[in-house]
């Protein structure tokens, strides 16, 4: 697999020493921001920073996201975090996030945030 040279320059300011690196840290910041009952999905949120993509924003997220709403980023098809998936439905229920009907996920078209503060 060849790795384009952003994403591998991605990949190594994921981690620097004891904390996340560069790249980590702004995509924790876009996790931060997204607002209750909204969501971003992985490659959403590399697309808004215009680097990476989703598999190196899901790395981020799976060293460094419990410490930010980790149940805000979920798949495109809307589903939660595999193995997270029963607590990130008790939360999305708590912030009333739009949930696709009978599926467990979340409705796209209704909860995708687009990094725009006003909404």
């Amino acid at each position: 697999m060849l790795l384009s040279a952003i994403a591998l320059a991605s990949l190594l300011t994921i981690e620097s020493g004891d904390g996340p690196g560069d790249f980590a840290e702004r995509v924790l910041d876009v996790v931060e921001r997204i607002p209750p009952g909204r969501v971003m999905s992985y490659g959403d949120i590399a697309e808004y920073l215009g680097e990476s993509g989703p598999r190196q924003v899901g790395r981020v997220m799976s060293v460094w996201g419990g410490a930010v709403p980790w149940w805000r980023v979920i798949r495109a098809d809307g589903s939660p975090p595999p193995g997270l998936e029963v607590e990130a439905l008790r939360r999305y229920a708590t912030e009333a996030t739009p949930l696709r009907p009978g599926s467990g996920r979340v409705d796209m078209a209704r909860a995708r945030w687009d990094g725009d503060d006003g909404g």
